[in-house]
């Protein structure tokens, strides 16, 4: 009978309180829709990692020895060992990505760029609260809106925060439609969100479609070496999809290997959410800088439009520039409706999609640079 009780008598307040956190991300994934392919498996595998001598991590049996864990060994496998959960994850995104509105208007690269603000903001900040320049740099990739770079990120740098970090990074990432609206506010005017900009795009060729990945490609390599595996796979995805011969593929890749991956990498990256490691002051602290990081790169993005118009005659919409964060395509979706809710002829779509595609280019070369230049101010 003892042991058909341990389990019972082994339960902490910490562990009950990582079901209630796996629970609200259930509820979050069921009720309101927010990244349900992530946050519902990464919810029900919090809750599994934190029942006492649960049998998913490993573990020493009497009279057995060392047994090994399902959700242990595909964290080992997955990401510990070759990071290749999130890269594979990267592959899918490409395949995604229309890069045609970015092509047509490649002005619209700078937004990808300047909305990384928060990013090196946020890494300051943590510096400052006293985390390590590894965890601080680990912490501030959540500000690449960008959920498989945050883990790939904090996974190299060995930080000590990889589950945190990821939850805050996939829920900000649901939370855009919330949290963008708000931030927008905060450094534009109303006068600001009626802008309306004509949409006239150019044809892309095909050719162009074709070199721009391996361009950008070798680009990103001779300049941040470290980001190779990142933007390579970003850019093969595109690849598939844009060489027109390999439409099975592409149609696999965004679909089939997304979901698996996304349902295995939510899985999995519980197993950084035990109770003994989650239930500290710092998640606390990584959960607030991680809003903090989102705000700063929306409102970086949005100030550089306005910076910009003080010399352009045809104005950009600061909200376009807001849409240069990495969360595709929502935060797109989102400058669309406070558009339309500004001027309900203003439509925005195509622009922010440009600046959207554009940051997710600029937050896996962000994360490459943060893996090459962290380790060699450490030296």
């Amino acid at each position: 009978m003892e042991f058909l009780t341990n389990g019972i008598t082994q339960v902490t307040w910490q562990q009950i309180l990582m079901w209630i956190i796996g629970g609200t991300l259930i509820y979050l994934a069921i009720a309101k829709e927010l990244e349900p392919a992530l946050l519902l498996p990464m919810g029900f595998g919090a809750i599994l990692v934190n029942i006492p001598s649960s049998g998913v991590l490993n573990q020493t049996l009497q009279g057995i020895g060392e047994v090994q864990g399902i959700i242990d060994w595909l964290f080992e496998v997955g990401i510990e060992a070759s990071e290749m959960m999130p890269l594979l994850l990267f592959i899918g995104i490409g395949a995604m990505i229309d890069f045609g509105p970015l092509l047509s208007n490649p002005r619209l690269l700078l937004f990808g760029a300047a909305a990384q603000f928060g990013i090196f903001a946020t890494v300051t900040v943590a510096t400052l609260l006293g985390f390590s320049l590894t965890d601080a740099a680990a912490i501030g990739i959540i500000g690449a809106a960008d959920g498989p770079t945050s883990i790939l990120v904090s996974q190299v740098l060995k930080s000590n925060y990889i589950g945190p970090i990821a939850v805050a990074a996939y829920s900000y990432m649901a939370l855009v439609p919330i949290i963008q609206p708000f931030a927008i506010k905060i450094c534009t005017t109303e006068k600001d969100r009626k802008i309306r900009m004509k949409y006239n795009p150019k044809s892309v060729s095909r050719m162009t479609r074709l070199l721009f990945p391996i361009v950008v490609t070798l680009i990103a390599g001779l300049v941040a070496p470290a980001s190779i595996s990142l933007v390579g796979f970003l850019m093969f995805g595109n690849l598939i999809r844009e060489c027109g011969v390999l439409r099975s593929l592409s149609e696999t890749a965004q679909k089939d290997l997304v979901n698996l991956i996304t349902l295995l990498l939510g899985l999995t990256i519980s197993a950084s959410m035990k109770a003994e490691y989650f239930v500290t002051k710092e998640t606390l602290l990584i959960m607030v800088l991680g809003l903090l990081a989102f705000v700063f790169d929306t409102i970086a993005g949005a100030l550089f439009a306005k910076f910009l118009n003080l010399f352009l005659k045809e104005k950009i919409n600061p909200m376009v520039g807001a849409a240069g964060i990495s969360a595709f395509p929502m935060s797109s979706r989102v400058i669309q409706k406070m558009g339309l809710e500004a001027d309900s002829q203003n439509h925005l779509l195509m622009h922010a999609v440009g600046a959207n595609v554009s940051g997710q280019i600029a937050s896996v070369i962000a994360g490459g640079v943060i893996i090459g230049l962290v380790p060699a101010l450490l030296l």
